[in-house]
């Protein structure tokens, strides 16, 4: 029987793969084509209609949420089935519809607040820091804030330094707010919910480029009352010679560096953060002290970033065991450029992730012969 199963993952899966995780990656596909496919967009839709036919205090209110369906079609439906009382739309002015939407969720109601692009947050930033983030500490825990402030966050596509940066670092650096970051459809559905359902302010960072994307349902993600933890990160890739940390659209690119790491027999564990703040430290710092080694991945600038946060606490907690330096892949220490080619050199590539885990692996000699 172990000798047709070992013919199996030969004949379907990689090489350097053992008989295990071959086994694993083979059921994991079987699962994937029976699972239903779902793109973020409806994913974060599906979720906001559930919560808001839940609970009546749900309400949202953005720019172009309503008639125009939303700027990126996420509220597609909602305002035809839950009217203009619960569907706002308003002028553009982040300052005002936030300072109202922090109002409200004093009031005990729980807004949405819809931005179109993250970097518009900046005009509302007072709202968030001062007033949401602060409140509860403030009050003595009598006050809580139970809002959302979701949107599209860093780089998309052409569109500039001023549309284009990644806040994760920002608003994760701020004591009060929970900040959060989906990869895929299930990470869309189960943390928009959770962030909904908190008692606590959440900073919810989608990727506009991810909106289109689909990817596997599982039943359990379908069913209303499915919620992801907040503070849990996921393990989307087993291995055992390298761990790679990364959130949102990095994850993608990650998992694509692990491949092409495994045709080289390097075992890479991809961890999908989910995350950011709060961060789950435990499930980084076991995946090191097995691999003994860290490249961490994001698009926003290196200084300060989560990367660096990251590198902090395995040096804390897990110095000795690690056995090579810790890689940090990042954005370009610059404003986005607006042209094309200027604009790939300066966010991550899957290149950059397998040079810097080849690196840490001491392999990086035979990558620069190949290229």
């Amino acid at each position: 029987m172990l000798g047709i199963l070992g013919r199996k993952v030969a004949s379907q899966g990689n090489p350097s793969w053992g008989l295990e995780q071959g086994l694993r990656v083979i059921a994991s596909r079987a699962f994937s084509s029976s699972a239903k496919e779902m793109t973020v967009r409806d994913a974060l839709n599906s979720a906001l209609d559930e919560e808001m036919s839940a609970d009546p205090k749900v309400f949202l209110m953005g720019e172009e949420v309503g008639e125009y369906q939303g700027a990126y079609k996420i509220s597609k439906g909602l305002l035809e089935k839950y009217g203009p009382e619960r569907v706002l739309d308003t002028p553009i002015t982040e300052a005002g519809f936030t300072g109202i939407g922090v109002g409200a969720a004093y009031y005990g109601l729980r807004p949405v607040i819809e931005f179109m692009t993250f970097n518009f947050s900046m005009q509302a930033i007072d709202h968030i820091i001062n007033s949401a983030a602060k409140s509860n500490y403030m009050s003595a825990g009598q006050m809580s804030v139970p809002i959302v402030f979701r949107g599209p966050n860093g780089a998309a596509a052409g569109v500039g330094a001023q549309h284009s940066q990644c806040f994760a670092a920002w608003y994760s650096s701020c004591p009060g707010l929970k900040v959060l970051a989906p990869y895929n459809s299930e990470d869309a559905r189960g943390l928009l919910k959770a962030a909904i359902r908190d008692p606590d302010p959440v900073v919810f960072l989608e990727n506009e480029l991810l909106y289109g994307e689909s990817f596997p349902v599982s039943a359990e993600a379908l069913d209303s009352s499915f919620c992801l933890p907040i503070g849990k990160a996921k393990i989307e890739c087993e291995g055992k010679d390298v761990t790679i940390t990364a959130f949102s659209k990095m994850v993608g690119y990650a998992l694509k560096a692990a491949e092409i790491l495994a045709k080289d027999g390097i075992s890479a564990e991809v961890i999908n953060l989910r995350s950011i703040r709060p961060l789950d430290r435990s499930t980084i710092n076991t995946s090191v002290r097995k691999t003994n080694r860290l490249v961490t991945v994001e698009e926003g600038f290196p200084q300060h970033g989560i990367g660096a946060e990251i590198c902090a606490s395995v040096l804390e907690d897990s110095f000795e065991y690690l056995d090579a330096p810790v890689e940090r892949i990042a954005g370009a220490d610059v404003p986005m450029p607006y042209a094309a080619n200027l604009e790939r050199m300066a966010v991550p590539q899957v290149e950059d992730i397998v040079r810097a885990a080849k690196r840490t692996c001491y392999r990086a000699s035979s990558l620069a012969a190949a290229a």
